[in-house]
Formats: structure tokens, C-alpha cells, sequence
């Protein structure tokens, strides 16, 4: 689509906080979503990418969840590999908060090979949020920290250190 219709659903996003938080602002707020992707063409990622954002964001992880799958089919990675990025970040979340956590881990782990982006540390935060909820504490704090610590003002060698022995098969001081 066009930068017009980009900055128009920026700016919409922009507004969001605007929307009070009951159900019939929320669906005011969808239905608004609804009319910027009715001027996309058929078939393209970017609706059900925009649709599924709004369905989250105003609390329905289970009905975000199949429109970022479809936008990830439709190929938005082909569209906007950056969104793509989200929409997995977005999608991952969503299947946690629906009890899916095993697939959320197994859609963000590849994420962590990807190139890197600004979208790395969601990515981690995610992904310890997913590993967390399936009883994988070491795993999730280890990489917690390791996006955490390139943000410190002192001790990242260390943080990252610490990170990395939370993980490393066999015994650490600490562990």
C-alpha cells in the first residue's frame, strides 16, 4: 500500500490511547481498523496483519490469533519483512496468553538467528515470557539477561557471562 495509507494507520495507532478501554470503544476502534484495511486489495498480508493487531491490543489473543497466522500465509514477510518480525513476536504472545506456549516457542526460537533488528529484545522478552510459562525458568532469566545486559551501563561481560552459565550444561558456581 501507499505512504498515505501508511501514516493514516500510524496516526490511528497514534490515537489509540484516546479509545477508553470498554468493549464499545474497543469495537469502535476495530471498526476503524476495518475501514483503512477495506481500501486494501484483496488477499493482502497487511489486513489481517492490521485486523489481528487491533483484536489483540483491545484484549482477544483468540481471535488475533488466525488473522496473524493468515497474515504470515497471505506472505507478509515477502510484503514487510519488519512487520512480519512483529506479526510472529505479536502471534507468539497471543498463543501464550491461549495456552499455546509450545508453539510460541517453537515460531520465536528462529527469531533469535534472524538478522538483527530493533525488534531482538522483543523477541527475547517474548520468548522468556513463553518459556517461563511452560516451567523453563533458567531458560527464560538467561535470556532476559542477555537482552538486558548490552543496555547496561557497566558489568555487561559479566551479566552476559551470567546469562550464557544459566544454560551451559553441567554445574556453575551460583546454580
Amino acid at each position: 500500500m501507499d505512504q498515505d495509507w501508511e501514516d493514516r494507520v500510524a496516526a490511528l495507532w497514534d490515537r489509540f490511547d484516546d479509545y477508553a478501554e470498554t468493549e464499545e470503544d474497543a469495537s469502535r476502534f476495530r471498526a476503524d481498523v476495518d475501514a483503512l484495511v477495506a481500501e486494501l486489495p484483496d488477499g493482502s498480508p497487511l489486513g489481517p496483519f492490521e485486523r489481528a493487531c487491533a483484536w489483540d491490543s483491545t484484549g482477544h489473543s483468540d481471535k488475533a490469533v488466525p488473522l496473524y497466522e493468515e497474515a504470515l500465509e497471505n506472505g507478509l514477510a515477502g510484503t514487510d519483512s519488519y512487520k512480519a518480525r512483529r506479526t510472529k513476536i505479536q502471534l507468539a504472545s497471543s498463543l501464550r496468553n491461549t495456552g499455546r506456549a509450545e508453539e510460541a516457542v517453537a515460531l520465536l526460537t528462529p527469531e533469535l538467528l534472524a538478522p538483527s533488528d530493533e525488534l531482538d529484545d522483543p523477541v527475547r522478552a517474548c520468548l522468556a515470557l513463553c518459556l517461563s510459562s511452560l516451567g523453563r525458568d533458567r531458560e527464560a532469566l538467561a535470556l532476559a539477561l542477555g537482552a538486558l545486559a548490552p543496555h547496561l551501563p557497566r558489568y555487561q561481560r559479566s551479566m552476559a557471562n551470567y546469562a550464557r552459565l544459566l544454560v551451559e550444561p553441567g554445574e556453575h558456581p551460583g546454580a
